[in-house]
């Protein structure tokens, strides 16, 4: 096994094999003992070397795990960005090439300034916290891609239990330092107080875990409501065609006309493909149907308003009507489907740059929540479910969890069934319900423990119905957050630094 450890490709090329295995640790295959076996081929193929090729083989580990995990970016920029097969290649491998540097940073940092060939454990913490930090960067630089983080393997592990203590954040924590630690084992063979205190702290994080899975931190605030979320199942080529406008307006129509009586209609994001002053005539008639069942109806709207400074900007967000009152606006774009970053250099060079809908402005983040029936929603619009210190920050204020999304830019990818897994990792981490839905599926609800009660078919037209109950209460991570984590990985990596000048 000596290669793993040394410089050269065969090294690099294990790194990049171990980076897709947890890929295969996420949805759709959910193989969550890969993602252990993963971090600890990595750490392996670290441990000795110098910082350099510990760069190029932390490169080598991400570009695996990109090239793996969000190849379906291909589909946006091929099929509806337009672009021919060989462009649409080369920016997306420069898009997972640009990602992968994240954890060449990581093997450079930890060889050059942190490790300890003569500290097993003190390599392990340091490591741990250092792999921690890096992945909260890579969710904040311009704007953060926080995507297949290996704490989300475990929203049917069995460590499960700690996302309502620390979030996915506190998952991926235990996951490296297990498996870091697994691989430092075999050198403590040797010193039992060191091999013994190392079992006993896997075994402690691990049978808590189970322990805490048992405990329900958030409790029931009111009676079930039921809930009926359209699918519409809108195309992506028709979305944006004004042609088309009549037609899927009327969709909605209907569909929620011959709809069930319910207390709480959802339709997915810009189900209402037209400035909402331009459909307030429809919207009314919906208001009115609403109000005559008593119901409340949210729906996804572009809405154009001025921005602070009184310039008139557009945005991407969501209105009430019926029972229901406010109108929330997103503020967590994708960049070039919902804004596009150096837009004066980018525009007009290909259609991917001007892809409908792209000039989004953000929202205010002091918004109020939306109120439906009563009760508070904490409502996030698509990719800003991904971001778990923004959710919790909503989700604390909250009785019930909204998502809506439209994945029919990713066609039939895995990238949906990602999204979806980190939906249910925010349902896990507030102890609340969650309504999804989307335009093209996966439209769910979710319970509390994060797990799907009802669902419908992806790609096809329907409407989902169930009951949710409003909750109350916060769970540890509503209430701290990350701090107390944060706290920890800044005194592990001061540790870190202090321990290695002083070798």
């Amino acid at each position: 096994m000596r290669w793993i450890t040394r410089p050269g490709w065969p090294g690099n090329l294990l790194a990049l094999v171990a980076g897709a295995l947890t890929t295969l640790s996420l949805a759709p295959f959910d193989i969550w003992p890969l993602a252990l076996l993963s971090i600890g081929l990595i750490y392996l193929g670290l441990r000795e070397l110098p910082a350099k090729q510990a760069a190029g083989r932390g490169w080598c580990y991400g570009f695996g795990l990109f090239a793996s995990g969000v190849s379906w970016v291909y589909v946006s920029i091929h099929d509806f960005g337009a672009a021919p097969p060989l462009l649409a290649g080369a920016l997306t491998l420069g898009f997972v090439a640009g990602l992968a540097m994240f954890f060449a940073l990581l093997g450079w940092l930890w060889s050059r300034w942190f490790r300890q060939i003569s500290s097993p454990l003190t390599n392990v913490l340091v490591f741990t916290a250092l792999w921690l930090a890096l992945d909260a960067l890579r969710g904040w630089v311009l704007t953060g891609f926080p995507w297949l983080y290996a704490g989300y393997s475990q929203l049917e592990g069995p460590l499960a239990g700690l996302a309502p203590l620390g979030g996915v954040w506190l998952l991926t924590f235990v996951i490296v330092l297990t498996a870091a630690l697994s691989v430092e084992l075999p050198r403590q063979l040797a010193h039992k107080r060191a091999l013994v205190g190392s079992l006993a702290l896997l075994a402690a994080l691990w049978v808590g875990a189970l322990g805490m899975g048992q405990h329900g931190w958030t409790t029931p605030k009111g009676e079930p409501i039921t809930v009926a979320a359209m699918q519409g199942n809108v195309a992506q080529s028709i979305k944006w065609d004004p042609k088309k406008l009549e037609m899927q307006l009327q969709l909605y129509r209907d569909m929620t006309f011959r709809s069930r009586p319910v207390d709480l209609m959802v339709w997915p994001e810009t189900a209402v493909p037209i400035l909402k002053e331009h459909a307030e005539g429809y919207l009314t008639m919906m208001s009115r149907f609403a109000n005559e069942r008593q119901s409340a109806l949210i729906t996804g709207v572009p809405v154009r308003q001025p921005n602070a400074e009184g310039e008139l900007r557009y945005y991407n967000g969501l209105t009430t009507a019926g029972d229901a009152q406010g109108t929330y606006l997103k503020q967590k774009l994708v960049p070039f489907g919902e804004y596009v970053p150096l837009q004066d250099m980018l525009r007009g060079l290909i259609a991917f740059f001007d892809l409908p809908m792209s000039d989004f402005a953000r929202g205010a983040p002091d918004q109020v929540l939306l109120q439906a029936k009563g009760y508070q929603i904490a409502p996030f619009i698509c990719y800003e479910v991904v971001y778990p210190e923004f959710a919790a920050s909503l989700s604390a204020q909250s009785d019930i969890l909204l998502t809506v999304s439209n994945d029919a830019w990713f066609g039939h990818s895995i990238g949906p069934l990602q999204h979806l897994q980190m939906a249910q990792m925010r349902a896990l981490e507030a102890g609340r319900w969650m309504v999804r839905a989307t335009n093209n599926g996966v439209t769910v609800l979710i319970d509390p423990q994060g797990r799907i009660v009802e669902q419908i078919p992806a790609f096809e037209e329907a409407v989902l119905y169930g009951e949710v109950t409003p909750m109350q209460g916060l769970t540890p991570y509503l209430q701290w957050r990350s701090w107390p984590l944060i706290l920890v990985c800044v005194l592990l990596l001061g540790w870190g630094l202090i321990r290695r000048r002083s070798a």
